[in-house]
């Protein structure tokens, strides 16, 4: 049996990480502008090696998706939420984003969750497909939330049970 390409991420993969954020950025899914050096430390107090879990299929991280609480409240700690996905180039077509988006449900599962949500530009047409064909179902937009590149884009925002 092959293992799973799918780990938790490690304090030594920041690097790693950090290389891929930034080789991936694009205006797809991006409402930040590029950013440029010196970069921001991959991980920090707000994002810890704990929130991710990692694609690597033996030379290092190839993708990641980080899973994190929807809000602060104590009264909301029942739903965690996709807060970013990640798949190099080179990587994708091998189904890696589908393996992270099922390792980030289970372990939301795993952690006590009942729910989990995201949120998705409305013209990355990709990422809705996918998101969709696992289970989640658009619960609300926000029209022309962002301008992006001239453009004004929809934030869509995206959930699904995890119980049974």
């Amino acid at each position: 049996m092959t293992p799973s390409p799918i780990r938790p991420a490690r304090p030594s993969d920041a690097d790693a990480l950090s290389r891929l954020d930034h080789d991936t950025w694009s205006t797809l899914y991006a409402v930040m502008p590029r950013p440029l050096p010196p970069f921001d430390p991959f991980f920090d107090a707000d994002h810890r090696p704990e929130d991710y879990l990692v694609a690597d299929l033996g030379d290092g991280p190839v993708g990641y998706v980080r899973i994190g609480f929807a809000t602060r409240l104590a009264c909301n700690t029942h739903v965690r939420q996709i807060q970013g996905l990640a798949v190099a180039e080179s990587a994708r077509g091998r189904g890696l984003a589908r393996r992270l988006l099922r390792a980030a449900c289970d372990e939301a599962r795993r952690r006590g969750a009942t729910r989990i949500t995201l949120r998705v530009l409305g013209h990355n047409k990709p990422a809705r497909t996918l998101y969709e064909s696992e289970g989640f179902a658009v619960e609300g937009v926000l029209p022309g939330e962002f301008l992006l590149d001239g453009e004004y884009v929809d934030d869509v925002f995206m959930g699904r049970a995890l119980t049974a």
